[in-house]
């Protein structure tokens, strides 16, 4: 059995990344409260990522300030124990690596971190994870076509060809 200790929250918190930092693709932007203006929807997770502003700031540096333009892109957040609340360390979400980030380098973005004082925020490229362009197993599987399955072999990865193959082979055995 796993343990855990999840607060009662519709956010994630810093507490949450205690162990270690999490990688996360954006699944869209939402209005979220007064307090804090935007819910960033995490795919994966059942509860929101409430940036704060100097995280909002550099998250709209690097990425431009479109909603849409954020989905599908990728965030690596950590807790940062030296984010202060008042006087006191109470620790906060931060962010160390974004993907879609100019030239894949790192970046830095100097925003306003306290009233009246700026400072660079920087961040490391995560790799771009390409999107997969031909078919799939799954695709493969459910096509009962064999011209098709031809078609699908020139766009195809190794493991793929080998599906193709093995799913004509059983194609042509059905009477």
């Amino acid at each position: 059995m796993r343990i855990t200790a999840e607060p009662r929250s519709d956010q994630i918190n810093a507490d949450d990344f205690l162990g270690s930092p999490r990688t996360y693709t954006i699944a869209g932007v939402r209005p979220g409260t007064a307090e804090q203006k935007y819910d960033v929807l995490l795919a994966g997770e059942d509860r929101v990522w409430r940036p704060p502003l100097t995280v909002l700031r550099l998250l709209m540096a690097a990425w431009g300030d479109e909603a849409d333009v954020w989905k599908g892109r990728q965030v690596t957040l950590y807790r940062d124990a030296s984010v202060k609340f008042g006087p006191d360390d109470v620790g906060g979400i931060r962010v160390s690596h974004m993907s879609h980030l100019p030239g894949n380098k790192p970046f830095s973005a100097t925003v306003t971190v306290k009233r009246g004082r700026r400072a660079p925020i920087k961040v490391q490229p995560l790799v771009d994870t390409p999107t997969p362009t031909g078919p799939t197993v799954e695709r493969v599987q459910a096509t009962d076509d064999v011209n098709e399955l031809r078609d699908m072999w020139a766009t195809a990865s190794v493991e793929v060809q080998a599906a193709i193959k093995a799913r004509v082979a059983e194609l042509q055995e059905t009477p």
